[in-house]
C-alpha cells in the first residue's frame, strides 16, 4: 500500500489517540513495543527512526512513548516535537534525548519510577516509514536504587492493558543471546495471544550469536504468528546509513545467516513488514471503530437525556415532583391494582398481585386449620359442654338460641388471633412496592428520597392500623348474630344431618363412626351422655359446620374488598397527600441544589459526548475523503 493511502489511516488512528478516544473505551489499532531489559528496543527504535533515542542503564522508557514516524519528502530538515500533558515542544536531532528524558522526569517525576501518562515523540523525516508504535517501558524483575518495590508489577500492568485488547499488534523485542523461551515478555504476550496471531518478533544484536539463530527462528517452539526480523543493533559511533550497510553485509556473508529469507532480515524489512500490518489491523477495524464511537455517543447522549434537568426555581422543582409522583402512581397501579408485571417483569417480589391473593389464600388455609374442630378423642365434647351450660326451662327437644352463638363467639375468637400475622404479610409487601417505586422514580433527585420513605413508612403503618380495625369490626359483627342468605348453608346443613340418626342409633355400640365430610371420628367418650343430649349436640355441631364454611369465606372475601379499596385509596389519594405533607417544601426547595455526584456525572457524560462527536466528525471526514479519492480514480 502506498504512504498516500497509509498516511492518512494512520493520521485518523492518531487524531483519534490524541482525543483520548481509549478512554471511552474503544481500542485504536496500535503496535505496542515491548521487550525485556537489554533487549535492544530502544536500538530498533532508533533504526527505524534514524534518531537517537534515551539510552542508559536500568529502564530507559519510564512513560508509554508514541513514536509518530512520517515520511515527508518535501521537508527542508527533520521536523520533531514532543507533545505532553497538553505541551507542545519542538525539538531537534541533537536534543530529542535530552528533550524526552525532560519531559519523562515531568511526566513520571525525577528517579526511576514509571508512569502511564503518555508522551507523544512527532518525527517529520525524509525516508521514515509512515508508523505509530507505542513503546513501552523494558520489563525488569529486581528493582534498582531508586525504584520501587513493585516496579515489576506496575510494568506488567501497564503493558498487559496495552496488549490486551484485539486490536493491538505486539512487537515483541528479543536479544538473539537469550533462550526465547524464557524472556518474560515472550510470557506476557502469550497470556493475550495464544495463538500468536497478532505478534510480531524482532530479534536484536543478530551479530553477537549469528552460530544460534538461524536454528533459532527456524524452530517454532513459540508462538509467533506474524514470524521473525532479525536485525543487527547499530554499534558505537557507526552512521545509520554505515549501520545499514554493515547489517546486509552481515546477513549476505554468514554461512548460517544468508540462509534466512531476506524479506526476515534487516531494519528495512522489519519497517516494510510494520507498514503492511499496520495498514491492514486499520482497515480490519476502522469500521468497527466508528460502530463503536456512534453506538457510545448515542448511548451517552440518552443517559444525559435521562439525567434531571438543572432546576432553577421553585416552579420547575414542583413540577419535576409532581411529574415524579405521576409516574410512581402510575407504576403503582400497574403492580398494585391490575397487575401488569411488564415494568419488574424479572422482581418476583413486585408482582404483588399475585402475592396478595397467594396470602388471601393462605390466610384462609391457615383459619381453617386453627379453628377446625378436633374429631379425635373430643367429637362433641365442646357442643355438649355449652347445651348443659345454658339448659333453661324449655322442651328437651328444642336447642337453646344461646348455644350456637356462643360456639360461635368461640370459634371467631381463633380468627381475631390470626388477624396481625397477616396484617404485617400484606403492609410489608405494599410497602416494599410502594418503596421501590419511589425510590425508582427519585433516582435523579436522592433530595427526595429520606423524606418519601418515611412519607411511606407513615403511610403504610396509617393503612396497617386502618386494615387491622376493619377486620376486628368484621370479626365483631360476626358475633352478634348468626345469619346468611347463602343457600349452600341449609344444602350443606341437610346433607350432614342425614347421617344423625345413624350416629345417635350406633354411637353406643362403636367406638369411632365414619361420617360424610368429616371422616372416622371415635365416639367412646360419648357411651355415658344419654342420646337426647347426643343428637342435640349432633344437630348443633352439623349447624356449625355448615355455617362456619359460610363465615370463613364471607370474612376472607370482605378483607380481600377492604384491601383492594385501601391499596386503590393509597394509591390515588392517601400517598401524595402524606408525601406532601412530609416538610416536602424544603425537600423541594433543595431539588434545585444538584448533587455533587449528580454534577460530576452530567460533567463526565458532557466531556465523553464532546469528545466522541469530534471524533465522530473526525471518521466523517476520513470517509468524505475515501470516497472523494474514489470518485477521482473512477
Amino acid at each position: 500500500m502506498s504512504n498516500d493511502r497509509i498516511r492518512p489511516q494512520l493520521d485518523v488512528i492518531d487524531r483519534l489517540r490524541n482525543l483520548m478516544v481509549m478512554n471511552e473505551g474503544i481500542h485504536l489499532p496500535t503496535i505496542v513495543v515491548i521487550g525485556d531489559q537489554s533487549s535492544g528496543k530502544s536500538s530498533v527504535l532508533e533504526s527505524l527512526a534514524g534518531i537517537k533515542l534515551p539510552q542508559e542503564q536500568g529502564i530507559c522508557t519510564r512513560v508509554p512513548l508514541i513514536v509518530r514516524l512520517q515520511d515527508n519528502p518535501q521537508a527542508d530538515r527533520p521536523e520533531l516535537y514532543l507533545d505532553f500533558n497538553g505541551k507542545f515542544v519542538p525539538t531537534n536531532e541533537d536534543d530529542v534525548a535530552k528533550a524526552i528524558n525532560n519531559a519523562t522526569d515531568e511526566i513520571a517525576c525525577n528517579g526511576k519510577g514509571v508512569s502511564n501518562t503518555p508522551l507523544t515523540l512527532v518525527i517529520k523525516k525524509y525516508g521514515v516509514p509512515d508508523l505509530t508504535m507505542v513503546d513501552l517501558p523494558e520489563i525488569t524483575k529486581v528493582p534498582v536504587q531508586g525504584q520501587p518495590e513493585n516496579i515489576y508489577e506496575q510494568i506488567s500492568e501497564m503493558i498487559m492493558e496495552y496488549i490486551r485488547p484485539e486490536e493491538s499488534i505486539i512487537l515483541n523485542v528479543l536479544s538473539a543471546t537469550v533462550d526465547f523461551s524464557t524472556c518474560e515478555s515472550i510470557r506476557m504476550s502469550q497470556m493475550v495471544d495464544k495463538s500468536g496471531e497478532r505478534t510480531l518478533a524482532v530479534v536484536t544484536k543478530a551479530d553477537e550469536a549469528p552460530d544460534s539463530l538461524l536454528e533459532k527462528v527456524t524452530a517454532y517452539d513459540i508462538n509467533i504468528g506474524l514470524g521473525y526480523v532479525c536485525v543487527r543493533s547499530r554499534i558505537g559511533d557507526e552512521t545509520y546509513e554505515e549501520a545499514t550497510l554493515e547489517e546486509a553485509k552481515l546477513f549476505d556473508t554468514h554461512p548460517l545467516l544468508c540462509k534466512i529469507d531476506k524479506s526476515n532480515v534487516g531494519v528495512l524489512a522489519l519497517a516494510h513488514k510494520l507498514t503492511q500490518i499496520q495498514a491492514t489491523i486499520i482497515a480490519k477495524y476502522l469500521p468497527q471503530i466508528v460502530m463503536k464511537i456512534n453506538d457510545k455517543l448515542e448511548a451517552n447522549v440518552a443517559e444525559l437525556k435521562r439525567m434531571p434537568e438543572n432546576l432553577s426555581s421553585v416552579e420547575d422543582a414542583m413540577m419535576a415532583f409532581m411529574e415524579i409522583l405521576g409516574l410512581a402512581k402510575e407504576s403503582l397501579r400497574k403492580v398494585l391494582l391490575r397487575g401488569e408485571i411488564d415494568e419488574y417483569r424479572d422482581e418476583k417480589d413486585m408482582h404483588c398481585t399475585a402475592r396478595l391473593v397467594e396470602m388471601l389464600n393462605q390466610y384462609y388455609d391457615e383459619l381453617q386449620k386453627s379453628t377446625g374442630s378436633n374429631l379425635t378423642g373430643s367429637f362433641l365434647l365442646e357442643e355438649i359442654e355449652v347445651l348443659e351450660e345454658v339448659r333453661g326451662i324449655n322442651l328437651p327437644d328444642v336447642l337453646p338460641s344461646t348455644a350456637f352463638l356462643i360456639l360461635l363467639q368461640r370459634k371467631l375468637k381463633g380468627i381475631s388471633s390470626q388477624l396481625p400475622g397477616f396484617v404485617v404479610r400484606v403492609s410489608d409487601c405494599i410497602e416494599g412496592a410502594v418503596i421501590r417505586v419511589l425510590m425508582q422514580h427519585s433516582e435523579n433527585y436522592p433530595q427526595l428520597q429520606s423524606s418519601t420513605r418515611r412519607a411511606t413508612s407513615n403511610l403504610i403503618n396509617k393503612m396497617k392500623g386502618k386494615m387491622a380495625n376493619r377486620m376486628a369490626k368484621i370479626v365483631e359483627m360476626e358475633k352478634l348474630t348468626d345469619y346468611t342468605c347463602n343457600p349452600e348453608y341449609l344444602l350443606e346443613r341437610n346433607k350432614l344431618m342425614t347421617q344423625q340418626d345413624t350416629f345417635v342409633n350406633k354411637y353406643l355400640i362403636s367406638y369411632s363412626i365414619d361420617l360424610q365430610g368429616m371422616g372416622n371420628v371415635s365416639v367412646s367418650h360419648l357411651w355415658s351422655r344419654n342420646q337426647q343430649l347426643i343428637r342435640q349436640a349432633f344437630d348443633l355441631k352439623m349447624r356449625m359446620t355448615a355455617y362456619w364454611k359460610i363465615v370463613l369465606r364471607r370474612f376472607v372475601d370482605l378483607v380481600a374488598l377492604h384491601l383492594h379499596f385501601s391499596v386503590q385509596n393509597l394509591v390515588n389519594k392517601e400517598m401524595e397527600k402524606e408525601i406532601r405533607g412530609e416538610r416536602m417544601g424544603r425537600s423541594i426547595k433543595r431539588m434545585m441544589e444538584e448533587m455533587p455526584e449528580v454534577a460530576e456525572k452530567r460533567e463526565k457524560l458532557n466531556r465523553s459526548i464532546k469528545r466522541l462527536r469530534e471524533s465522530a466528525e473526525v471518521m466523517a471526514e476520513f470517509m468524505d475523503r475515501i470516497a472523494t479519492d474514489g470518485d477521482d480514480n473512477d
